[in-house]
């Protein structure tokens, strides 16, 4: 306990929350534009799960990190054009087509996976993704090493929280996307096609929801393992609650949560004599605390898992 709240201490527990941040904040902002859009995607864990592996294997076969990105973001678009199909198109129950396409994608995860690698003793490993150090800002005391040596996809998940901010509140496409949240009636009305907008931003936010399970093979760790997600595709659900829909507020949201996975990594590695069990349940638990205390408070978009139907409109 001695070296707790030393400098070199909260230097690393500042940067482990960014990273640990990271994964969370691209699945959030994909769940949130979806749901912005009137569609609530459960598929969001099958698709961090998914784009984990599709990321992986292209990385292992081309050697290529940014075509592991970029193929984790396609396998993404893929799920959610998928759950666009059954939802938006046939009107299908949103929580038992989101349910069933991640019990579907796992689960093709890992047969691909099988297929690809086989069954091996070790699992097979990449060379991972380095951090990226800002000259200067790097070199700030405490803040600098943690904010500013971090890597590239860590950058880019916090600058699309006020970017995807922008977006929704600021630009007329953003306008359209929240009114067939809230009335896709009056969106039709004024000649918005409703079901393109919803598949569109289905699409956006699976292939978010792709690079942030791509983030955790090809920079977090080295490897694919069927549990990497590990539930943050959930923890990304409730963050968009918390958050109220707004994608500022869900990201101080989800560093509250990469702060206490990142505490409880360095916990376990102490002397108390507490079970490493406890320190896994923590971050979940204070989550589930956190939904709780801000749910009754949530404004829900007013079309959410309501399918339309134009037809209906007379």
């Amino acid at each position: 306990m001695d070296d707790f709240f030393t400098s070199a201490f909260l230097t690393g527990l500042i940067a482990a929350t960014l990273r640990m941040a990271t994964p969370i904040i691209f699945a959030m902002l994909g769940e949130l534009i979806s749901e912005r859009a009137g569609v609530l995607n459960l598929g969001i864990e099958g698709t961090m799960v998914m784009g984990a592996m599709v990321g992986f294997l292209t990385t292992l076969t081309t050697g290529s990190l940014l075509l592991g990105v970029a193929a984790g973001a396609g396998a993404g678009m893929l799920l959610s054009l998928l759950m666009a199909v059954l939802t938006v198109y046939l009107g299908l129950n949103q929580h038992v087509s989101g349910l069933g396409i991640t019990l579907f994608a796992t689960g093709l995860a890992m047969f691909l996976y099988r297929l690809a690698v086989g069954s091996p003793i070790v699992p097979p490993t990449i060379d991972p993704f380095t951090r990226i150090e800002i000259p200067v800002l790097s070199s700030i005391p405490l803040i600098g090493p943690a904010l500013f040596r971090q890597y590239g996809l860590t950058y880019l998940a916090f600058l699309l929280v006020p970017l995807v901010a922008f977006f929704l509140y600021r630009t007329r496409a953003g306008l359209v996307v929240r009114t067939v949240g809230e009335n896709p009636l009056a969106a039709d009305t004024v000649g918005v096609d409703v079901r393109l907008t919803r598949t569109l931003c289905l699409m956006a936010g699976g292939a978010l929801m792709g690079i942030g399970g791509a983030f955790l093979t090809l920079a977090h760790q080295n490897m694919f393992l069927i549990d990497v997600v590990g539930g943050r595709g959930w923890v990304a659900l409730a963050m968009v609650i918390f958050g109220n829909w707004h994608p500022v507020k869900a990201m101080i949201g989800a560093l509250l949560f990469g702060l206490l996975d990142g505490l409880q990594l360095r916990l376990q590695g102490s002397d108390l004599a507490i079970p490493f069990d406890f320190f896994l349940m923590v971050p979940y638990l204070m989550t589930i605390i956190a939904l709780v205390l801000v749910s009754r408070r949530a404004q829900v978009p007013a079309a959410l898992l309501k399918p339309y139907r134009r037809e209906d409109r007379g």
